[in-house]
């Protein structure tokens, strides 16, 4: 039972950093419902086993230098399941936005401006929740290179980047 106490508060908390977030930036109806689906069963149960110890203590860190963290081919599928599910049911996440093709691989399509500030959003409430300092422009400099973005979703990142950085120090 620790484990599901020791998640759902985690959840709780990035929900309430990016709602913060959010609304500094003028998107209070995507900050109200982000990351809902992580409350579903078939997303909270597999991730609270994947990162967190039966007695609620956090697992080892799964994040490189850089603060990257690769959910793919983890070794669990139950946990692979539940983050494929994740992605495709929120646009937030650039992975929702990369269509399957079968010569090439995937392609990225151009994100939404709302889906890419909420991205934004993402990354500094799960940098603060997890004790770091929100330096979001630092970490998509390190890991901007695990991103398949579209051209023009990478020009507005560096609009959105600075102005909800700004934002977020206020």
């Amino acid at each position: 039972m620790g484990r599901y106490i020791a998640y759902a508060r985690y959840v709780l908390r990035h929900q309430r950093l990016v709602r913060k977030a959010c609304l500094r930036n003028g998107m209070w109806w995507r900050g109200l419902k982000h990351d809902a689906s992580k409350w579903r069963p078939s997303e909270f149960f597999p991730y609270a086993r994947h990162f967190y110890n039966a007695d609620g203590s956090k697992k080892e860190n799964k994040r490189d230098d850089t603060g990257h963290y690769s959910p793919t081919d983890t070794g669990n599928p139950e946990f692979d399941v539940a983050w494929f599910l994740h992605q495709k049911r929120n646009d937030h996440h650039w992975q929702w936005w990369c269509r399957p093709e079968d010569e090439s691989g995937a392609v990225a399509m151009e994100m939404s401006s709302r889906a890419a500030v909420e991205m934004v959003c993402d990354w500094w409430g799960a940098s603060v929740a997890q004790g770091g300092d929100g330096a979001i422009a630092v970490w998509y400099e390190a890991n901007r290179h695990n991103m398949p973005l579209h051209a023009n979703t990478v020009h507005h990142l560096g609009e959105v980047i600075p102005s909800v950085a700004a934002r977020m120090a206020e």
